[in-house]
């Protein structure tokens, strides 16, 4: 069965810090590309993250700089690092994998398995 389970999260105040992992099973880790998107209330799920199974890393703008993607093949895991917390970073944040990367990483129907999400929610 394939599975992508978050962990992490929580609730910080404004220019605080807090990290959520994805832990993968089911599949071939190293052979996906992973994403990180949010979804706050009333709004769109969107990409915050991207990492490829060669590292390479890209970021929405609007965590440019203080967010950090990473990944450790061998505990199957990718870790999103989030500094300098905004009100406006409240959101269920989702990991994704997809198999074949494009250049649209932002864009949810490029990937094959989706997580349940994690709650951040940071106060002002």
């Amino acid at each position: 069965e394939v599975q992508l389970v978050e962990s992490g999260g929580g609730l910080v105040q404004a220019g605080g810090s807090l990290g959520v992992s994805c832990v993968a099973s089911g599949f071939t880790f190293n052979d996906y590309n992973i994403g990180w998107f949010r979804q706050a209330p009333g709004k769109e799920r969107e990409g915050v993250s991207f990492i490829s199974t060669d590292g390479d890393t890209y970021y929405a703008d609007s965590v440019k700089g203080r967010f950090t993607i990473s990944r450790d093949n061998a505990r199957r895991t990718t870790y999103l690092r989030m500094n300098n917390l905004k009100p406006e970073d409240t959101a269920v944040y989702y990991c994704a994998a997809d198999f074949w990367a494009t250049s649209e990483w932002y864009n949810e129907d490029e990937y094959d398995y989706w997580g349940q999400g994690a709650q951040v929610t940071v106060s002002s």
